[in-house]
């Protein structure tokens, strides 16, 4: 394995080192290891997100309406966790819309 060395400021330098005596990594090395891993993986998911969104912006402008998106989803049980809160709202939304009386 090839080695590389990282100068750090103190209070980093401190902080990578409580990190390393929690436990959870043998050593300073291993948390920067980690470290790495967890920004590649990080920019996978954005890699993979951007995709998405260039195929979105090349398919042109849809013609169905947020709602009728948003139904979709919902029929579809696309609701995670992340987004109930979301959802939630959006539905409570509606609700007030369609309760009021038009003028």
């Amino acid at each position: 394995m090839a080695t590389m060395n990282a100068s750090l400021a103190g209070a980093m330098k401190d902080w990578v080192e409580a990190q390393a005596k929690t436990g959870r990594y043998s050593n300073a090395s291993d948390y920067g290891r980690d470290l790495i891993r967890r920004d590649q993986a990080r920019s996978d998911k954005i890699a993979a997100m951007q995709r998405f969104v260039d195929v979105g912006l090349k398919s042109g402008v849809g013609s169905r309406s947020k709602n009728e998106l948003f139904a979709a989803t919902v029929a579809r049980g696309e609701t995670t966790r992340g987004n109930r809160q979301c959802i939630l709202a959006f539905q409570s939304k509606r609700k007030r819309t369609s309760l009021r009386s038009p003028n």
